[in-house]
């Protein structure tokens, strides 16, 4: 929310919390048939993008997320060729992959196209790799395309979702990692966003559990800093 001081202020009421960034004032904003993109610019982060309310990510600090949820499973992966990311329409995520050669294609899917044409406009930095050849991207439900990708032909998959309402709901459920279960390879890696290690302990233990149901034998949490986010520590 805007105050009448030209600030942006997000309430965390699970975390009892609160993040705020002073504005410049707002440079554009659209509702999709799924949810409100707001874009704002700020007078020390950049640009600033929020969806329904929640701030997704500033110019400043959104390196830390894009790269810790794309780099370390790409080099703990020994062959990574073929990626799916599910979710992230600010393609920031799907630049950082694409800085590794040996990946040959990378499959996009996101379920509202806004969010790429808002990060096209007023993020333009996140989607120069939109056009590489290997990158496709598709605006459709993740949740159906996990479900009819062909069985054992990724080697990850990088859910790079919103928090788990609305649009995202879907992605943190047994029937959703069975579907990534089935699609990767032997030796295919499933990472996710899993929100705050502080304070959303219980959400990484039962993304755990369901995973577990679905056929994954093995789990690590990645803590890292990302300031734009409750408690300014995030996870995937």
């Amino acid at each position: 929310m805007t105050d009448n001081n030209n600030w942006y202020i997000e309430h965390f009421e699970r975390t009892g919390s609160a993040i705020g960034y002073r504005l410049k004032g707002k440079l554009d904003e659209v509702q999709s048939p799924f949810q409100k993109i707001e874009i704002f610019a700020t007078t020390d982060w950049g640009n600033l993008m929020t969806i329904d309310g929640a701030i997704m990510l500033t110019s400043k600090d959104n390196f830390f997320y894009h790269e810790m949820i794309s780099h370390p499973v790409l080099f703990t992966h020994a062959a990574p060729k073929r990626v799916v990311i599910i979710g992230g329409g600010d393609c920031g995520t799907l630049r950082e992959v694409l800085k590794h050669p040996g990946v040959e294609s990378v499959t996009q899917c996101d379920i509202d196209e806004q969010v790429t044409v808002m990060a096209r406009k007023h993020f333009p930095e996140l989607c120069d790799s939109n056009d590489d050849p290997r990158a496709e991207l598709m605006f459709d439900d993740g949740v159906a395309y996990m479900a009819n990708c062909p069985a054992g032909s990724v080697d990850v998959v990088i859910v790079d979702s919103t928090d788990p309402v609305g649009p995202g709901e879907g992605l943190f459920n047994k029937a959703f990692y069975e579907s990534c279960f089935k699609a990767l390879k032997d030796d295919g890696i499933l990472v996710q966003q899993s929100e705050s290690p502080l304070m959303q302990l219980d959400l990484i233990n039962e993304m755990r559990t369901e995973m577990g149901k679905a056929g994954f034998g093995s789990f690590k949490t990645l803590p890292f800093p990302q300031p734009c986010y409750p408690t300014g520590w995030w996870s995937v």
